[in-house]
């Protein structure tokens, strides 16, 4: 039977320079282009046309499950890429480690990007506090981000966020309900004691002291937002028949592997950072595969850090180590392995964000048709076989593959 390796390069497809070549066109990247080569390419709009898609709709997509039906808030995958065990009700949010003044203003909403060892100690300081009868769970994951979960009856993830995702020099916000609902309302409440108690503690704990000593910014508030409730899924075995398992170092696309029922390994060295050891990740899907999962999820967070960072260079260097990976996957994988790459979405290096054109994709293994494609970019892969397609395809398309889909109709 054949196996299937998904490579998700976040936030890799990009817009063209002043010289009209974007990192992925710069690269050297010899294996990504040998896919290319011979496989078959096109476009993909991961949510739709036109639509700019968020990391975690955009994965929820790709393996087969349409956002529109399956997504509450980003929180909840957050939470369970953090390891954390969720239960049916709680409300789940994804935050920020941030700088403010006095006033509550924003200095840096990454707090400097803290170190992961610092912000887990701050964590501990916040873990465990009760408001109103609510538990609080808090957990950090890479750098200034965290994961944050509301555990208590009477709960709604209606409710506004605290941090307002842009910028510096603006307050941070109050938050409110989205509806008229008490559950709404009181979660508002908590939410909002919380943000008020981490800023209490984290500004006086000693580990802020002494950042603050050293002319460091300091993590001195928690700033939660995008909402969301749990509720289980249908899995990907109950679905489609399939064991998948996820190589990921960020904690959000490990969670969004987990919501789906896929298998998460630890891999050392997988940070979900630019320092994350990417053939580390490579030898673990290669094991994965040993072990006879028919479906292997590898992500790769540097390139959308580059493009928010607007680091055409760093992207390009990010683009090329992956190059490798995909070399060593490709010469391990062996006769019934199909490899699928793409990216989640566009990061642009101009915009500094996400943005709404297409991804490249390319299709590589046996029994797959060639096109006349022969390197593996954005433009190039316009010009391909599969033309252009949306995220859900994705999944029906692997599923052939691997002689797990069905026949519609009679």
């Amino acid at each position: 039977m054949v196996k299937t390796v998904l490579i998700v390069c976040d936030g890799m497809g990009d817009l063209p320079d002043a010289k009209g070549r974007t990192p992925l066109s710069a690269a050297k990247k010899p294996n990504m282009d040998r896919l290319a080569a011979e496989g078959i390419s096109g476009l993909m709009h991961t949510i739709g046309r036109g639509i700019i898609p968020g990391s975690d709709t955009a994965h929820l997509a790709l393996f087969g499950y349409d956002p529109r039906c399956y997504y509450s808030g980003r929180g909840v995958f957050e939470a369970l890429g953090a390891n954390l065990k969720l239960e049916h009700g709680d409300v789940a949010f994804r935050c920020n480690f941030a700088t403010v003044g006095k006033g509550m203003g924003i200095i840096d909403r990454r707090a400097g990007r803290i170190d992961s060892a610092e912000a887990k100690v701050l964590g501990k300081a916040l873990d465990g506090m009760k408001i109103d009868g609510v538990k609080v769970v808090f957990k950090p994951t890479v750098e200034h981000r965290a994961a944050l979960v509301l555990r208590g009856k009477g709960l709604s993830c209606r409710i506004t966020d605290a941090d307002p995702h842009e910028g510096e020099k603006v307050k941070v916000l109050a938050v409110k309900p989205l509806d008229k609902s008490k559950e709404a309302a009181r979660t508002a409440k908590v939410l909002n004691e919380f943000v008020k108690r981490s800023y209490e503690i984290l500004e006086r704990h000693p580990l802020n002291l002494k950042r603050k000593k050293a002319g460091l910014l300091t993590a001195n508030i928690a700033l939660p937002r995008g909402a969301g409730i749990y509720e289980k899924p249908p899995l990907l075995k109950e679905r489609f028949g399939v064991k998948a398992g996820c190589v990921a170092g960020g904690a959000l696309y490990k969670g969004v592997a987990k919501f789906v029922g896929m298998d998460v390994v630890d891999v050392k060295g997988a940070t979900g950072a630019l320092d994350t050891d990417v053939m580390a990740k490579g030898k673990a899907a290669l094991a994965l595969l040993r072990k006879g999962y028919d479906l292997v999820f590898v992500h790769v967070k540097g390139t959308d850090n580059c493009g928010h960072d607007g680091d055409f260079d760093g992207k390009k260097k990010m683009i090329e180590r992956i190059d490798a990976m995909v070399g060593l996957l490709v010469k391990g994988c062996g006769k019934d392995v199909c490899i699928a790459i793409t990216a989640d979405h566009t990061t642009s290096c101009m915009k500094k964000r996400h943005s709404s054109e297409p991804t490249p994709f390319a299709l590589w293994g046996p029994g797959i048709r060639r096109d006349e494609v022969r390197k593996f970019d954005e433009l190039s892969c316009e010009k391909g076989g599969l033309g252009q397609f949306i995220g859900l395809d994705v999944m029906p398309m692997l599923l052939d593959l691997m002689n797990k889909e069905h026949v519609y109709g009679a």
